[in-house]
Formats: structure tokens, C-alpha cells, sequence
């Protein structure tokens, strides 16, 4: 399982929020670029980008820091979502080395598009799906859903998606532990692996994860327990590892 670092990039600068709230950012660093290094150099094996401007503007935003990371950090996966709405986003991101691009707000409202990206570049096409009691939003999560998250990860299964973001909103940036049992159920209902998103707190999250996942759940994405030094990313990866190898 890959623990995955999160870079949140809004008005060019690397923050996290809280729910997904715009309002209530926490600012960690000015340099996307420096903060991204010092992932890789702690052990990362993948990042993952999130243009926060561009999931509620419909369209890239942050496409100076995206290029910039991509440009120098050229050796490691990267995965970004916000904003990707068509297949010349999808194009534009593949060219500069991004290397999974994640349709969220568009896999709801047109899972024709995700067809069609999963057919154009395939294997470079994650569906996020974002859940506020088990309801899908959208926008920036600024629209929930009547849409249960299970029943329209069930409904890509079919379509050659390389993996599905489960993120928790309840907990995304809240500390208060990670939703190992929703998570689990997304993952034991369909056929696509699974990341695990929002809420992870410290290195007991990890060891449950790794306790309770099954060989679906490929990876987990931590933000600001990483930011906030309540878990140490290097140990964290090798905890993984420990539990894959046994």
C-alpha cells in the first residue's frame, strides 16, 4: 500500500483546508516545488495533486506550480485532480508528465466522459469520489449528491478506470481518524482498487488500514497529519510495506 502525500495547490501555494472549505486554509508553504521534494526525499513514491482553484472554477487554475512540480520532479508518479473536465485537460496533463489525471465532479454529472477518457488514454484514469455520508459531491464539495458512493464506483467497473479516491469529507483535514469501515465496504463492492482518503491522523491509522484492507486497497493519501508532523511519512511507508511482505 502506498501512503500518499497530498499537495494542495490554491492561488499557487501549497495549503490545507478543512472539509474542503475554502475559507478555512491553513497556508504550509509558498514553494509547491520545495514541499514536493521533501515528500519524495522522505520516501514517497507518488504524489498527489490537487488544483483546489480549478475544482470549483470547472478548469485548471494552478497550472504554473503543477508544470513546475512535473518539470523537476520528473522521476515519481504524480496523480492531480480539480478541475479536469475535458479530454484536452487530460492531454495536456499526460504531455507534461503527469501520469493519472482524476475526473470527480464530471465522472457524476457525464460517466460517458469517463468512459471516453478511459478509452482515449487508458490506464491514466482515476475516478474520485468524494462522500459526505455516503452521498457523492461535487463542485468542489460544494453540492452533495443523491448519488451513493457505491453505487457509482459499481457503475465504473466496466470501463478500464486504473483506480477509485474514496474521500471521507466528514474527516478530510479534520484529524479525527480515517472511515476504515466505508472504505472497506466500497472496496469488498467492486472489482477496481481502492485509495483511501480524509481523516488520517497518525501512524495508528495506518496500522489499522493495513490491519483491515484487502489487496484492493492499493494506497492511502495524507495531508496535513504529514504537514502538522503528527505522522512521519518515512515510517509510515515502511509500516506498509512490513504488512504487504508478510
Amino acid at each position: 500500500m502506498l501512503v500518499i502525500p497530498a499537495i494542495d495547490l490554491k492561488d499557487g501555494r501549497c495549503v490545507r483546508l478543512r472539509q474542503g472549505r475554502m475559507e478555512e486554509e491553513t497556508v504550509f508553504s509558498d514553494n509547491p516545488i520545495e514541499v514536493a521534494s521533501r515528500w519524495i526525499q522522505e520516501g514517497a513514491r507518488r504524489l498527489h495533486l490537487v488544483d483546489l482553484n480549478g475544482a470549483f472554477a470547472g478548469k485548471p487554475i494552478n497550472d504554473d506550480a503543477i508544470f513546475a512540480i512535473c518539470k523537476q520532479l520528473s522521476n515519481i508518479p504524480v496523480q492531480i485532480g480539480g478541475g479536469i473536465r475535458d479530454l484536452e485537460t487530460i492531454s495536456r496533463y499526460l504531455e507534461i508528465g503527469i501520469n493519472y489525471c482524476i475526473i470527480g465532479t464530471q465522472a457524476v454529472i457525464n460517466p460517458n466522459f469517463v468512459k471516453e477518457a478511459c478509452k482515449t488514454f487508458p490506464g491514466n484514469i482515476i475516478v474520485g469520489l468524494d462522500a459526505s455520508d455516503g452521498k457523492v459531491a461535487i463542485n468542489g464539495w460544494a453540492e452533495v449528491t443523491d448519488f451513493q458512493a457505491i453505487d457509482l464506483a459499481k457503475s465504473f467497473q466496466d470501463m478500464g478506470v486504473s483506480s477509485i479516491i474514496y474521500t471521507d469529507i466528514g474527516r478530510d483535514g479534520m484529524m479525527s481518524g480515517v472511515n476504515i469501515e466505508a472504505t472497506m465496504n466500497l472496496a469488498e463492492a467492486i472489482n477496481i482498487p481502492v485509495i483511501a482518503s480524509g481523516g488520517i491522523t497518525n501512524i495508528n491509522d495506518i496500522e489499522l488500514l493495513c490491519k483491515n484492507s484487502s489487496d484492493k486497497l492499493i494506497g492511502v493519501i495524507t495531508g496535513r497529519a504529514i504537514y502538522e508532523g503528527q505522522l512521519n511519512l518515512t515510517k509510515a511507508q515502511q509500516l506498509a510495506d512490513m504488512f504487504r511482505s508478510e
